[in-house]
């Protein structure tokens, strides 16, 4: 399976994400987000960082850049798509997830080890953890609040799409402490921490078994590869 990864200007995790998904058996496809071509790929993955310098609104101008228009379509089609972090706010921007990423609650950047709960595990990204799991993912950003309208927010809980809630504490306020959500169809999902940090030992977040050894995060892209498989 051949997974793509975007990178944007001022993407920093693309080549942490290019290597989570080799680490769990596809082959990572490095995209530049000012082409017209997805270069055949089976899934995406829209990486964390400062797209554009996060002018505007983070991920508002990387939603329009050329890349994006066969995203969308991609997307649509029932291709696997993931957004972490910066990526989610792109997804939210180019409204393939409902809702929206807002400053903080305390308006200060938070950079932690985030515990979360796994919510729903009929998305293409979550098929291979067990219904309400609990994990470590490393987070870090600075306007991560997920917000949107009461309606919105009854039809997400009502309908399965919240995929991931903070668990301990709400780091940013987000709505219902939510961490990450999927569209109606399960195939994309975006989230606020960040799966590709917690893939290897030695790399990943402390756990009771030794220090650095979470690899929670490396799910995300088995689940991927066995939605592909399974499709």
């Amino acid at each position: 399976m051949r997974i793509g990864v975007i990178t944007f200007p001022g993407s920093l995790d693309d080549r942490d994400a290019q290597r989570a998904v080799r680490l769990a058996g596809a082959e990572p496809v490095a995209l530049w987000h000012g082409e017209h071509d997805l270069r055949g790929v089976d899934a995406i993955v829209l990486p964390g960082g400062f797209s554009y310098g996060d002018y505007l609104r983070c991920g508002a101008i990387a939603s329009f850049s050329p890349i994006m228009s066969e995203v969308i379509d991609a997307a649509n089609s029932g291709m696997p798509v993931l957004g972490i972090c910066n990526g989610f706010q792109m997804l939210t921007e180019a409204h393939l997830l409902p809702g929206g990423l807002i400053r903080n609650e305390l308006g200060s950047f938070i950079c932690r080890d985030q515990r979360l709960r796994v919510e729903n595990v009929n998305t293409a990204w979550t098929n291979q953890f067990e219904a309400g799991a609990e994990i470590t993912i490393p987070l870090k950003n600075g306007e991560g609040g997920f917000i949107a309208d009461a309606e919105t927010i009854a039809r997400l809980e009502g309908e399965g799409q919240v995929v991931f809630r903070y668990l301990e504490v709400n780091p940013n306020g987000s709505v219902n402490d939510i961490a990450g959500v999927s569209n109606a169809r399960g195939n994309i999902v975006g989230l606020m921490p960040h799966p590709e940090h917690a893939t290897e030992e030695g790399f990943g977040p402390d756990t009771a078994a030794a220090m650095r050894s979470g690899v929670d995060g490396l799910t995300f892209f088995t689940s991927a590869i066995h939605a592909l498989i399974s499709a």
